[in-house]
């Protein structure tokens, strides 16, 4: 693996050509960031949602959510694609099972979904530029 190689894995979505250095923990990539912002946007908007869910679809919701930017994280550090690919697949199951949980309290009244659902939106496509550019960088 050379160092150019390095670089475009560690190099969410095109920081560099933004003029930001390549990222050197998990906590500089973009995606990782506004994933972290959804978590937070979750517990925010799951404190609404009625007692009795609490240990149905808030506990469901917010621990999708956080599968999200952990498993990120936990992908940042792996070495070969195989490992990477795995844990950015996890992240990505746990989006599409996060904007079930949003149809669901949607529809069921708990509270307004649009905004919570517009931010897992860019979550899956940051995610998405993400992974290809880590994984199609190496083939």
């Amino acid at each position: 693996m050379g160092g150019q190689e390095t670089d475009k894995s560690r190099n969410a979505l095109g920081e560099r050509a933004r003029g930001r250095p390549p990222a050197k923990t998990f906590r500089d990539l973009v995606v990782w960031q506004t994933a972290h912002q959804f978590v937070l946007a979750v517990y925010k908007l799951t404190e609404s949602f009625p007692r009795a869910g609490q240990f149905g679809l808030t506990a469901q919701l917010r621990r999708a959510a956080l599968s999200i930017p952990a498993n990120i994280a936990e992908g940042f550090r792996k070495r070969s694609d195989p490992d990477k690919g795995r844990f950015l697949n996890i992240a990505q199951g746990s989006v599409e099972e996060c904007q079930y949980y949003l149809i669901l309290a949607k529809d069921l009244g708990y509270a307004d979904m649009e905004s919570a659902t517009a931010q897992l939106d860019e979550v899956s496509r940051l995610l998405t530029a993400y992974a290809a550019s880590v994984l199609g960088a190496r083939r």
